[in-house]
């Protein structure tokens, strides 16, 4: 039996591990292809670039395990049975249940594994991952100063080389307009030829120039702002030295989005929901007595006495047909015209009130969302398995062209049926309790007919069973058929 056990295991680990690095190879390559164009052409650093794709990677593992456990369940219990090795089991006496049983526990591990981790791991690695890729974005391109093209990623400066020569240092034809002081483009150097060259440190790129000349339009004093006097230079060689320091990699503080749902644990997000209640809470509370104190008609005017106009002191009224009969008519529109502007008012002040109460309640519903999200990758890893195991036994077919394929049709379906309830939740229309596992609800009376059927030995695969089963639903609908010609 032990041995029957070990055996059963060794044939489940080969599986999963190399399924396992198979889903994560391709959801990074994806990652990349998307983010393709924030990579290239940035001179990063390749431990920069190796610590984004290990980030990534572990955010990717809520999606890869999933569906490695169930594409490894199918090829375990696929080749047993390719191989007659459940026959003799159940031969000897061993029902599949017991077979299954060393699975079932190790599933149960990696359930308890996959729950820490989406709990306490999976939060610091998308922390660590957008911190590194919105530093990424913000990157600057690597230094690269081409031909007949102008320039603009040195700060205060355009640049346009008009040849280069096979070495990449010398240049031809230089132009370069300076904006660091105030007042837009005020100097302007033009070069016959020069060479380019970068520091050792990468600090700097200094520009040898010969052979220019200097356009320095001067703003040293109020006359200058309106005569604009212009000064050139001529020279021989000058030295330009540009700072390169706006190309250095800035690493943003991790505070920054440590506020976000995806990068708490669950003691985080019950507390970041509860500080959002409060809020709400007071809220609520502050705009219901200011609109208390906007719901009625204060009368504000205050008229100059040369018009004999009595000027009413501050009261309320409810209604149009409130406001004092002794008005004029003068009055009477000022004191209406009032009362619709603080209508108007009221009604925009509820509108901002409603727009900003919905953002709030949307950030409790996303942090709804990630509490359930980290129970249910550990719900989809036993479920998987107790599908994919009898789906195995069943079809009796290893490697990884029948499994693959089940396995793929099955996991997209389950993640469809995922992403409907998660978005469905978000957008107001399903309980986060039901939205979120759906799916689970709707795989697992799957599960448990496979698990059923398999522990039963009923014969699913078998064709003459189905020719059966269909010639019982043919007899049956001719029968039918019959007795309702007769009544007729």
């Amino acid at each position: 039996m032990k041995k029957l056990h070990v055996l059963v295991l060794k044939s489940f680990l080969g599986p999963l591990v190399m399924t396992f690095f198979i889903a994560i190879f391709v959801l990074l390559m994806q990652f990349l292809w998307k983010y393709i164009d924030d990579l290239v052409g940035k001179g990063l650093d390749l431990w920069i670039i190796m610590q984004l794709l290990f980030y990534a990677s572990s955010t990717f593992v809520p999606m890869a395990l999933p569906l490695a456990i169930l594409l490894a369940s199918l090829m375990t219990f696929g080749n047993l049975g390719e191989h007659y090795e459940l026959v003799a089991a159940k031969a000897a006496g061993i029902s599949l249940r017991k077979i299954m049983m060393p699975l079932i526990v190790f599933s149960i591990m990696i359930a308890g594994v996959a729950f820490y981790f989406s709990n306490v791991v999976l939060p610091i690695a998308n922390l660590k991952m957008f911190t590194l890729l919105y530093d990424v974005k913000e990157q600057k391109p690597a230094l690269n100063i081409r031909e007949g093209v102008f320039y603009y990623d040195i700060d205060g400066y355009v640049i346009k080389v008009g040849e280069k020569d096979s070495d990449g240092k010398t240049i031809r034809r230089v132009l370069i307009y300076e904006h660091t002081r105030p007042g837009g483009n005020l100097n302007v150097t033009v070069a016959e030829s020069g060479i380019m060259e970068v520091t050792e440190d990468k600090r700097f790129l200094i520009f040898t120039l010969y052979n220019g000349k200097n356009y320095n339009e001067l703003r040293e004093s109020r006359e200058h702002v309106t005569r604009r006097p212009m000064q050139r230079t001529s020279f021989s060689e000058e030295i330009i030295r540009f700072d390169l320091s706006s190309f250095d990699m800035e690493r943003t503080s991790e505070d920054l989005f440590k506020e976000h749902h995806q990068m708490m644990n669950l003691k985080q997000l019950e507390e970041s929901m509860d500080t959002i209640q409060m809020e709400m809470d007071s809220r609520v509370e502050t705009f219901a007595n200011q609109l208390e104190r906007n719901s009625y008609f204060y009368s504000t005017m205050y008229l100059h006495p040369k018009d004999n106009l009595i000027v009413l002191e501050k009261s309320r009224v409810n209604a149009f047909d409130d406001i004092p009969s002794e008005l004029t008519n003068k009055q009477y529109r000022l004191a209406l015209a009032e009362a619709i502007a603080l209508a108007r008012s009221n009604a925009m002040l509820i509108d901002n009130f409603n727009m900003e109460y919905e953002t709030r309640n949307k950030s409790i519903v996303k942090h709804r969302v990630e509490m359930h999200r980290k129970f249910t990758l550990s719900i989809a890893c036993l479920l998987l398995f107790f599908i994919g195991a009898p789906l195995g036994a069943i079809i009796r077919k290893g490697g990884l062209g029948t499994p693959l394929v089940v396995s793929v049709i099955i996991f997209i379906l389950y993640y469809i049926i995922s992403i409907m309830g998660e978005k469905s939740v978000k957008e107001g229309a399903l309980d986060p309790y039901i939205g979120m596992w759906i799916s689970s609800a709707v795989m697992l009376p799957f599960g448990l007919w496979l698990t059923i059927k398999t522990t039963t030995d009923s014969p699913l695969m078998e064709a003459d069973s189905w020719t059966k089963f269909f010639a019982r639903f043919r007899r049956k609908r001719k029968r039918r058929e019959s007795e309702d010609t007769t009544v007729v």
